[in-house]
């Protein structure tokens, strides 16, 4: 089945983000990174969700691999995260990430990809 592609909230993000966005230094995790959705079964307390959209997102300071530095991975479940409506987070360029967070999010991708890889290889043996 092919993939849905995605809106990027610019055109200079790689293949597989649909947002970067910073918050200005208002909180800890600066940076968000909101990678493209997946469709899956999901079950909330309590509602039950079948075929629910789940974003990926990492939050990170500017130093997400240093032992105090900050980086998370969370998944947000049934709609996309955006900037604006007073949260204080605005879109940016993913050149404008620090260079440590942008290594974090191309492993993540090479990561990703490799996982759709094996999934589609599965599929494909079945």
């Amino acid at each position: 089945m092919p993939r849905k592609t995605w809106r990027h909230s610019r055109k200079d993000y790689p293949e597989g983000v649909v947002a970067v966005l910073d918050n200005g230094g208002r909180s800890l995790d600066r940076y968000l990174v909101v990678y493209e959705p997946t469709v899956m079964d999901v079950t909330l307390s309590p509602p039950y969700i079948k075929g629910a959209l789940v974003f990926p997102i990492l939050a990170m300071n500017a130093w997400p691999t240093h032992p105090q530095g900050i980086g998370m991975h969370f998944e947000v479940v049934g709609h996309r995260p955006t900037a604006g409506w007073g949260t204080g987070q605005k879109v940016i360029r993913f050149e404008d990430l620090p260079e440590e967070c942008q290594m974090v999010v191309r492993y993540d991708l090479e990561e990703d990809a490799k996982r759709k890889e094996d999934e589609d290889a599965r599929i494909d043996r079945s």
